[in-house]
């Protein structure tokens, strides 16, 4: 990775942190709001990764941060399976959509073997989608984004 798309990436990251604020609630209207996280916590991780990428894609970067996200957040095999759906449904692949969400909200749904979210995008005051995100324990990478659950084996 070079550095220019090292600053990128980092500067994405970095606002993801500070837009987290903006979805937590604060006791009162007048305090100040914070945000936190851990890399090592699969949920952060799948946060910091929608809020990086909804803010790429809403920003047109041509594509560069959007894509180094990609790659620092999603396995190989899954990068080349989304591209192939992306291709098919003429749409963005991990927004499952052409257009891209006002909000987004992360929900933990873990099971033994991998980690399960779910990632609730906001369209309007009235329209949302929610999109089940699976994570590897081991790598912490997105291996999968689908509408369903995996099927239970």
């Amino acid at each position: 990775m070079n550095s220019k798309t090292r600053t990128a990436l980092t500067a994405g990251v970095l606002a993801v942190a500070l837009g987290l604020g903006a979805t937590a609630q604060a006791a009162s209207a007048g305090a100040p709001k914070s945000v936190g996280g851990r890399s090592s916590d699969n949920i952060t991780r799948v946060a910091d990764f929608y809020g990086a990428y909804i803010d790429a894609v809403t920003d047109e970067d041509s594509g560069n941060l959007g894509t180094a996200l990609r790659a620092h957040y999603l396995t190989d095999a899954f990068q080349k399976e989304l591209k192939s759906w992306e291709e098919r449904e003429h749409a963005d692949g991990v927004l499952r959509a052409q257009n891209v969400p006002l909000a987004w909200k992360v929900t933990d749904n873990g099971t033994a073997h991998h980690t399960e979210f779910v990632v609730t995008l906001t369209w309007s005051s009235s329209t949302s989608t929610r999109l089940v995100v699976d994570v590897t324990r081991d790598s912490h990478k997105i291996y999968r984004i689908a509408e369903k659950p995996a099927a239970k084996k």
